[in-house]
């Protein structure tokens, strides 16, 4: 879709009708003493759009603080309630690759502050820092490529892969996103009715694996970086998707001790993305995405730019797990990796045809022979894992690989073990699934201290309606929901419900109990019933469907931007809610984006390249930048931190202590392996400031 085309997004704090609308249904109330002097802040001059006086009267009787049953709890913050919203595939450089921080006196590690690229996104004075090789053939698959053996992309004889529209849609349709119709959209329930237009818009208009020439400047771009702007391309276009697996992204990484520096001790490069994808299968098509980036002071990625200006934003946060959405989301809620089982809790050994060899086929530069999902990373013996494991073992910190003998672990996306109704699903092995999962997750630990929490998937409640249609339909092989939304339009959006995101639906002891599975997996819905009516769980995690989550090709950043501010509109207008809520705003991962940042391997499984989290409560205000390293995980430790949990097992990255640093490099901890938990993005010393998260 052409630019000038697309419709003005306003992202602001929500004024006339539409507050109005909510402070009819939605009541305030109080909270406990750990957040003594909010009431003294609600209505002055920092949150002029909530008044307490009359107009507060007319909305009926407040419920009493003891009403949110997440209060009786003791924390160690006055933060009694934890909303992580989790959206997909987008890198920290390539979301907020030009932003400039607002904060007084605060710096980001991005590629603006490099040199890499000027602040109109065009090659900067150091845009050799990012520049991308290829690697001649190699006798197996490599962790970090010989340097002998690579030759830099350049923009005559041999020039790097280059954009293309592989996966995006062409047109609009009357079956899927950009629809045709604004009532087409809105199946689509999980943000504002004035928002459905944005589902209606962003078709490239050019062939399916064509070359992106909506880029300025494709066919010819030079070795790195370039801007995802201009006369015929924003942030409201569909764009072509790419490959992000486990072997593909630590290759990508090229990892190698021969390249460590006192600035990069773990000597990781990042320096063959477009490589990688133009030559491990001879049937992928994305080609050179991997290095497009967004320009956040052109007003691309708006709402997330205006968040981290009035918030906090982490420029060191990473991706947990190499690769794509199931592990990432799994590590998430483990902090783990997932193994394949005999769905009893003993390990046991998938079929031959889902073990992965990455190693190159005969006559091939880097065509992987069985690019499939599972590995047994603790036997040196198996493809691709030696170079993984010999790299880790002589990292000048006690980095383990973290693998049990005998265990297969999920290394790519695999569909949970059950249905979204708790259904178990028959012959995993056939049907793309892994069976029931033993390892023990965050909602294990919080049911045992009777911590309320709930994961919040888009479009849940539809695609359970699908799961009992395939199960009456075909009880002894209840597995394809695409077929059952055929035959069901009315839940036919529940399709685009993400199964591999759901880090609990692969959980035996959650999803296999049928009571935990009613009181904890809900949908998007209930998640704004709970904030309505004072009834939020004390952590909730909140996934957007297929079509607001932000995935490149299938899904659009300022879908992802319409979902969140949803979410912020309902808890804005309970402002004793928003006062003792932290919501942490994140990606599943970089989505095979690249990323300038340092990255530290932890385990067999990674760490990967940087994410975006922003942090945004009334104790992290003021447009700071926070350096400490963290991933994923980083959220559990922080949720345990506050309610006062141990880590979940002997194994997990919990265990893992915050990082300690030097002042001369803020970025790389010097007890490696370690992970912040994220307390330091916030001053709770301070008194909470109530502003409006957008205006």
């Amino acid at each position: 879709m052409n630019a000038s085309n697309s419709f003005p997004r306003k992202w602001k704090l929500t004024t006339a009708l539409t507050t109005s609308m909510f402070a009819l249904s939605l009541s305030l109330f109080s909270t406990a003493g750990d957040t003594a002097g909010i009431d003294s802040i609600i209505g002055n001059d920092r949150n002029p759009g909530h008044d307490m006086g009359d107009d507060n009267d007319k909305r009926g009787p407040k419920p009493s603080k003891d009403s949110d049953a997440a209060d009786a709890f003791k924390t160690q913050s006055p933060i009694k309630h934890v909303i992580i919203l989790i959206g997909e595939n987008r890198g920290l450089d390539h979301t907020f690759g030009v932003y400039k921080p607002k904060g007084r006196g605060q710096t980001i590690s991005n590629y603006l502050s490099k040199g890499i690229v000027n602040a109109d996104g065009t090659p900067g004075p150091n845009f050799a820092l990012a520049q991308q090789y290829s690697v001649a053939h190699q006798p197996a698959w490599y962790f970090g490529a010989p340097n002998s053996a690579k030759t830099a992309y350049n923009t005559t004889t041999h020039l790097m892969p280059q954009p293309n529209t592989n996966g995006a849609p062409t047109g609009q349709s009357a079956t899927g996103a950009p629809f045709t119709s604004t009532t087409i959209a809105s199946v689509e329930k999980d943000i504002e009715p004035g928002d459905l237009a944005l589902l209606t818009t962003g078709a490239t208009g050019l062939p399916q694996g064509a070359l992106d020439t909506r880029i300025p400047g494709a066919g010819k771009l030079p070795p790195g970086p370039f801007v995802l702007l201009g006369p015929n391309i924003n942030d409201d276009d569909y764009t072509g998707d790419m490959t992000h697996r486990f072997y593909q992204a630590a290759q990508q990484q090229d990892c190698s001790l021969a390249n460590a520096t006192r600035e990069n001790p773990t000597g990781c490069l990042n320096d063959l993305f477009p490589f990688v994808m133009a030559t491990y299968s001879a049937g992928n098509q994305s080609q050179g995405n991997e290095m497009g980036f967004y320009n956040a002071e052109e007003e691309e990625a708006s709402l997330l730019k205006s968040l981290a200006d009035r918030f906090a934003l982490s420029d060191n946060f990473h991706q947990s797990f190499l690769g794509g959405t199931g592990a990432n989301h799994f590590m998430l809620g483990t902090g783990d990796a997932g193994f394949w089982s005999d769905g009893n809790g003993n390990a046991t050994t998938p079929p031959s045809n889902l073990i992965a060899n990455p190693n190159p086929a005969s006559g091939t530069v880097n065509q992987y022979i069985a690019d499939n999902s599972f590995s047994a990373c603790a036997d040196v013996t198996q493809p691709g894992v030696l170079p993984i494991v010999s790299y880790l073992e002589n990292l000048p910190y006690p980095a383990e690989p973290n693998c049990k003998p005998g265990h297969y672990y999920m290394l790519d996306n695999t569909n949970p073990g059950y249905l979204p109704n708790g259904t178990i699903v028959p012959n995993p092995a056939a049907n793309g699934s892994i069976p029931p999962s033993p390892v023990r997750t965050i909602g294990d630990a919080l049911n045992e201290k009777n911590i309320s929490w709930g994961y919040f998937g888009g479009s849940y409640n539809d695609a359970v309606a699908l799961s009992n249609d395939e199960v009456a339909a075909d009880p002894s092989n209840p597995t394809n929901l695409s077929a059952a939304a055929v035959n069901d339009p009315a839940h036919a959006v529940g399709a685009t419900y993400c199964q591999i995101c759901n880090p609990f639906q692969y959980s035996a002891s959650i999803m296999g109990n049928a009571t935990q599975r009613k009181a904890h997996i809900k949908d998007t819905q209930d998640l704004v019933a709970d904030i309505k009516n004072n009834t939020l769980p004390a952590v909730s995690i909140g996934k957007p469907d297929g079509l607001l989550d932000g995935h490149p090709q299938s899904s659009k950043i300022d879908l992802f931007e319409a979902y969140v501010q949803d979410l912020l509109d309902a808890l804005e207008a309970s402002p004793h809610l928003k006062a003792e809520t932290i919501v942490f705003i994140t990606w599943d991962e970089a989505g095979g984006y690249y990323d300038s940042g340092f990255v530290q391997p932890i385990d067999y499984f990674g760490d990967g390249p940087r994410i975006p989290l922003l942090a945004l409560s009334p104790y992290s205000t003021g447009g700071t930048v926070n350096h400490n390293y963290a991933d994923h995980v980083s959220l559990l430790k922080f949720i345990e931190r506050n309610w006062e949990l141990q880590p979940l097992t002997d194994r997990s990255r919990d265990n893992l202590p915050n990082p300690t640093v030097k002042k001369s490099n803020l970025y790389v901890p010097t007890n490696m392996p370690a992970l912040d938990d994220l307390f330091d993005m916030f001053d709770f010393s301070a008194a909470p400031n109530l502003q409006p998260y957008t205006e």
